[in-house]
């Protein structure tokens, strides 16, 4: 097992293996047509050990994060944490390029959830 295939599970918590590749998860994606890769195939890149190739992808910013995919897996595999955690992946290999909190203030505004701003320290973070 690849060091990137290793810390894709590790960072969403999915086991790609469970995959039976039943195909419902891309049924179920509302993104499908304007996608290079889809959720079935997020997987089985992860579970082959192609998770590189994911991530030079432009294709893992067209999914919506709906979640679709995860509901429909009958054996809760969950495709958008997988490319959840290999664009978190493609964010921290980027080196410097993270956010520090003393940086947030400047970027709140009335209308941003805080939620957003949470999300973006934690990704822009060089933590695990």
């Amino acid at each position: 097992m690849s060091d990137w295939t290793q810390r894709i599970q590790d960072i969403s918590g999915v086991n790609p293996r469970k995959c039976m590749k039943c195909g419902k998860c891309t049924a179920a994606c509302p993104a499908y047509d304007r996608m290079e890769y889809h959720p079935h195939q997020f997987v089985d890149m992860v579970q082959s050990g192609r998770v590189e190739e994911l991530m030079a992808s432009r294709g893992i910013y067209t999914c919506l994060s709906c979640f679709a995919c995860v509901e429909r897996c009958p054996r809760n595999v969950e495709p958008a944490h997988i490319i959840e955690a290999v664009r978190l992946a493609v964010i921290r290999q980027q080196g410097g390029n993270h956010m520090k909190p003393d940086q947030i203030p400047g970027l709140l505004e009335e209308d941003l959830p805080q939620q957003a701003i949470t999300s973006a320290l934690r990704k822009y973070s060089k933590g695990g």
